[in-house]
């Protein structure tokens, strides 16, 4: 640390990141330099060879064995066929949003705007209406979802106090040609 100090002034404000450019420095200027050998790339290419064979010759081996009904315990490499045979989801796998109805068909929604507020890519937009229904204070005239900019953090679920809009469609493709198929509606959302 001596030999640092006659640099910088070891109590000034940028002390800590000239130490850090220091230690790189020291680090890429007595790197040790590859050998032939290594500079041919042939070490990693092979390891990379075996790895992979490994690998291979293990699932196939297991997968030979369970065909004749031996080693059932130890499971190889499982492939899922996508469009045929979807992978089985978790439950908690946040997917496509939907907002709940009521009875009556209407949505659950009360237009608190929470959801919206709480949104941190902001891709929500709730218009509030008064609802006929006494009982009911306000209802969304119009809940917009832009598909494009929602990052699935499921914030919106967590903040919701009627429980209206939830993540668990199970639908996980939700590519579309244009950005304007990706902005859902009051009554996209609730099919």
């Amino acid at each position: 640390m001596k030999n640092l100090e006659k640099y910088f002034d070891p109590k000034g404000p940028f002390a800590a990141l000239r130490v850090s450019q220091m230690k790189r420095a020291w680090k890429q200027s007595n790197r040790r330099q590859l050998t032939w050998w290594e500079n041919t790339y042939f070490p990693m290419l092979i390891s990379g060879i075996f790895l992979t064979s490994k690998h291979f010759f293990y699932n196939v081996t297991f997968h030979i064995l369970h065909l004749f009904g031996i080693a059932k315990k130890t499971k190889g490499a499982i492939t899922f066929q996508y469009p045929e045979m979807p992978r089985p989801l978790s439950s908690r796998l946040r997917t496509r949003h939907r907002l709940t109805k009521r009875e009556d068909g209407s949505p659950r929604c009360v237009a608190c705007m929470m959801c919206e507020t709480v949104c941190p890519a902001r891709c929500i937009e709730i218009t509030a209406a008064e609802h006929p229904d006494p009982n009911i204070e306000k209802y969304p005239a119009e809940f917009i979802l832009d598909l494009g900019k929602c990052v699935y953090c499921g914030f919106c679920v967590e903040v919701c106090p009627e429980d209206a809009i939830r993540m668990d469609t199970g639908r996980l493709d939700i590519a579309e040609y244009s950005r304007e198929s990706m902005i859902y509606d009051k009554k996209r959302l609730m099919e």
